[in-house]
């Protein structure tokens, strides 16, 4: 039991690659099935740490794998966009650009301060998740961007302005901050709630 969070982590690192060969060889008959792919990666993304969490084995290392396993599976997610639907793509190329400069640069920020990536799984960060999750739905399964797409861009846009304040007001690294106000906490010295479904 020990072992799940792991491989549910593994899991959806496999799921990635996967998802784009199935759209590469399947063309449009693989909008349906990545839907469902994309609902047992993000199924797999909650219950990772849930679990890791109440078993006591939530390391450092473990939530530093997590992180980044997410951003190669939403990575392959939008490859598969571009494969299925790249006029939507094109149509907002400003915005994805956008948003991947901001994720490059809380790399950078955080390298620069802490000479390591962030991992902070702050609350903002979970919900843009879940909007992507209804973004890439929209446009895997019904070649549509709309409203699902936009609130993915607004909300990449304010959780990574969290994560930047994250970086900026904590004194040194650590993972699992809920917000920018918690960071601040942390750097008067004092401790913060986390919670244990979603930062404990």
């Amino acid at each position: 039991m020990k072992k799940l969070p792991i491989l549910l982590i593994l899991f959806r690192l496999v799921l990635g690659p996967c998802m784009i060969a199935l759209a590469y060889h399947y063309g449009e008959a693989a909008r349906m099935p990545l839907v469902v792919m994309l609902l047992a990666g993000i199924l797999s993304d909650i219950f990772d740490g849930i679990i890791a969490r109440n078993q006591g084995i939530s390391t450092a290392t473990l939530r530093r794998m997590d992180s980044q396993t997410d951003l190669v599976f939403w990575l392959c997610a939008g490859w598969c966009a571009w494969l299925l639907s790249p006029d939507i793509i094109i149509q907002n190329k400003i915005a994805i650009i956008t948003l991947f400069a901001m994720e490059g640069l809380t790399y950078l920020f955080s390298f620069l301060k802490f000479g390591k990536e962030t991992c902070t799984h702050a609350l903002l960060s979970k919900l843009w998740g879940i909007m992507l999750f209804a973004a890439f739905t929209s446009i895997l399964g019904f070649d549509y961007a709309g409203i699902p797409f936009a609130l993915a861009i607004v909300f990449g846009v304010i959780s990574h302005l969290d994560v930047y304040l994250i970086i900026l007001f904590l004194p040194k690294w650590t993972h699992d901050v809920p917000s920018a106000w918690h960071a601040w906490q942390i750097r008067q010295g004092r401790d913060i709630k986390r919670h244990k479904m979603f930062n404990g």
